[in-house]
This record gives C-alpha cells, structure tokens and sequence, in this order.
C-alpha cells in the first residue's frame, strides 16, 4: 500500500507556488536556466522544421520577417510589453520573470544560428516532434524551480482574477489572437501548431512530478509526521493484571 500511495503522489500536480530566491538557490537556480534555455532551443527546432509553431511563436515570426530584428530579440520585446500590461492588473514580476525574458531571446537566437535551415520533410518531421517533446519537458524544468511566472503567463492570471473568467477562456482567448495576429504578419501556421496544443500540456503534466522543487513542502511535511502521535484506546485492566508498557513512537 505504501508504494502504491506514493506512486498516486508522484503522478499528481505538486505545488508550482512561488518560493523565494534565498531558498536553496544553489539547487534551484541552474533547474530554471537549463529549463529556459531548452525552451528557446525547443522554439528554434520547430521555426526551423517550418511545420507550424506555436501560437505566440507564430507572432514571433511574423514581426521578424517585417522587421530587421532577429526571433529572440522580438520575443524578449514582447516580454517587456506584456510587462507594462501587469501594472494595471497588479502584477509584480519576479526573478524569473526576468529570466524569461532574457534566456529565452538568446537560447532562440543561438538554436536558430546553429540549426540548418533548408532540411527534408523527414528530418523536419524530426525537428517539429522533437521540439514540441522538448517544449514540454523544458516547461516542467522552469515552472517546477518555482521562481514565478513569465510575462505571459502573469499577464493570463491577472487577467483572469481582474475579470473574473477562468484560465481557461483566458489563455485560449489570448493564444487565438495572438496566432491570428502572427498568421496575418506572415508566421507559420500547420500542423506543428496543432500537435503544440495537443501534446504540450500532457507532456509537462507528465513530467512536473519529477522536476518540481518540494523542499520547503517536504520539511513541513516531516515536521508535521513528527508530532503526530498515534492515539492507543484505552482497555479496562483486570485486577491484579499489571499495566501495559508505553508506546514508544519512531522519530
């Protein structure tokens, strides 16, 4: 029973609260790069599998081939942007939001240089499923070191408790003008676009368990075992019986 318990705990949704930078920084800290920047490379193998990307990426691509500026410095742009839009909701951004912004412009920028542009289908077959795997691993590595949220996704939670909507109607009314936005400018819009919003979010689910940081809820959670103590019921003793030893509790 007890392994059973624990692989239940291991598949649910773990705590992603924010955690402040002074805890195990050491620990935490090199998680949420590596995190951010396999999410720029990820954003890289689907532009260069010119498949479709995902919707924010399509905006990306559109302002760049009508701008002289490169895929990650629009990206971190648009990062700075969204930020203005947190004040009015009451948003503050954190270390990693900061982060986000700058490791993803050049994580983007430097898959783009290194990957090579003019590949067959098979091979962009690759990149496109091989970045939307990664995409979603890289999500669980950032979120679950617990440093905040993006600029985007700060923008969709303070959007949805000043309106009152849910995430959900939110994030799908953001992500759908943002893709009609970008696929008027010029960006890819396919197939990678669809197989993005089917298997990103299970792809993280999956992978959050083992990648987010549970020190803090850990210890409060061994603290708590520690006092507990079990209750013993109490039997009337017969005359002349002694009197059972005390229960002695493991610590």
């Amino acid at each position: 029973m007890g392994r059973q318990q624990h692989r239940r705990q291991r598949r649910g949704l773990p705590p992603l609260t924010y955690v402040s930078l002074r805890e195990r920084p050491l620990r935490r800290l090199p998680q949420l790069f590596a995190g951010l920047a396999l999410y720029g490379f990820s954003l890289a193998l689907m532009v260069r599998a010119s498949l479709g990307v995902n919707p924010w990426s399509v905006l990306y691509e559109g302002l760049a081939a009508r701008t002289s500026l490169s895929f990650g410095t629009i990206s971190a742009v648009l990062g700075v942007l969204v930020l203005l839009w947190w004040i009015p909701l009451r948003q503050r951004p954190t270390f990693g939001t900061v982060a986000n912004i700058v490791v993803l412009a050049g994580s983007s920028d430097l898959g783009l240089r290194l990957l090579p542009g003019d590949v067959w289908l098979p091979a962009r077959i690759g990149l496109l499923v091989g970045g939307v795997l990664l995409n979603g691993v890289s999500v669980a590595v950032y979120v679950g070191a617990r440093f905040g949220p993006g600029p985007r996704d700060g923008l969709m939670t303070g959007a949805a408790a000043a309106t009152g909507r849910s995430l959900r109607q939110v994030r799908t009314l953001m992500e759908v003008a943002v893709l009609v936005a970008g696929w008027l400018l010029g960006g890819t819009v396919g197939a990678g676009t669809v197989l993005y919003a089917l298997a990103v979010g299970p792809v993280t689910q999956y992978c959050l368990p083992w990648c987010a940081y549970r020190g803090a809820d850990r210890s409060a959670a061994a603290d708590a075992g520690r006092t507990v103590t079990p209750s013993v019921p109490s039997r009337p003793l017969r005359p002349g019986r002694p009197s059972p030893p005390p229960v002695r509790t493991r610590r």
